[in-house]
């Protein structure tokens, strides 16, 4: 028997009639095996479609007919095929900033914003003035767009758009000795690792550390997974929050000893999503104090 290749209109229609509106594009496409479509709406009565018909679209056979055919890889309906663009990474640059300006004016400054991350850009320990911003979408970057040269005190701010490898390239200056935003080391070897922590060391240690330069959108289950290595429980970690109830990038966590919560220092500048987080050792009454704050 002949394969089953209807045309583009012969199938548009067909759905149609059952009350299917075919949401993707069917020009420029083909498939090696059964077709799949996108739809937008169906029609209760869709269960009634004939065993007839139903037997045309189990045909194993490929379809050949050239108004649907683009070439070998085939339809692929959730791939970015066929000239459709994935949306751009959802961030922004910042510049022109008070240099006494921390992520929480940041958040205010895009108030009614979903912000992801805030990465305050330091060159030689110095804020520059710039920041990078994450929004939750391309459309919260729109509207934060609209907000270029408003006032953050007496200054006015340029907010421009940027590319996502220029965000990862200011991640990484945060923690590379000779990374393009420090040079205090002007070519010499940077400090290892030990004697960079050496200071962090000399600290009196607690059962607690506090975590610093938090993805703003974390939650306590992506903690325990980046200590996965130690025994933690989510109601021995307090994420601190605004009052408005927003993260402030921090958060405390209680470890079962303080020799735990040293050997976890060596998790210090890793990562959690695209931030590097940065570990201190804390105390309870800070870890109280943080928790007060968040409930007023």
């Amino acid at each position: 028997m002949r394969p089953f290749c209807p045309k583009t209109k012969t199938l548009s229609s067909f759905f149609l009639s059952l009350g299917i509106a075919i949401a993707a594009p069917l020009s420029s496409r083909s498939w090696s095996s059964p077709p799949h479509f996108v739809v937008s709406s169906v029609n209760p009565e869709i269960s009634a479609l004939s065993d007839e018909t139903a037997e045309h679209f189990k045909d194993p056979k490929p379809c050949t007919d050239p108004e649907v055919s683009s070439g070998p890889s085939g339809f692929q309906p959730y791939s970015y095929g066929g000239g459709f663009q994935p949306p751009a990474f959802p961030v922004v640059r910042l510049r022109g900033l008070p240099f006494n300006c921390t992520d929480i004016d940041i958040i205010k400054f895009f108030a009614g914003l979903d912000i992801v991350d805030v990465l305050l850009v330091n060159k030689n320990g110095r804020f520059t003035g710039e920041a990078f911003v994450v929004f939750a979408g391309s459309m919260q970057v729109e509207f934060a767009l609209q907000r270029d040269r408003q006032n953050m005190g007496r200054r006015y701010v340029e907010v421009f758009r940027c590319k996502r490898q220029d965000y990862y390239n200011a991640i990484a200056a945060e923690v590379n000795y000779e990374g393009i935003y420090d040079t205090d080391y002007h070519g010499s070897p940077p400090p290892s690792k030990a004697k960079r922590f050496s200071d962090k060391d000399q600290l009196e240690y607690t059962d607690i550390l506090k975590m610093r330069g938090l993805p703003f959108s974390v939650k306590k289950p992506e903690i325990i997974e980046f200590f996965k290595e130690f025994k933690l429980v989510e109601e021995r970690i307090h994420i601190a929050c605004r009052p408005d109830g927003k993260a402030t990038g921090e958060a405390y966590v209680e470890f079962v000893s303080v020799e735990e919560a040293k050997r976890a220092m060596s998790k210090d500048k890793m990562t959690i999503g695209s931030r590097y987080v940065e570990l201190f050792p804390s105390t309870p009454d800070e870890a109280r104090r943080a928790e007060s704050r968040s409930r007023q």
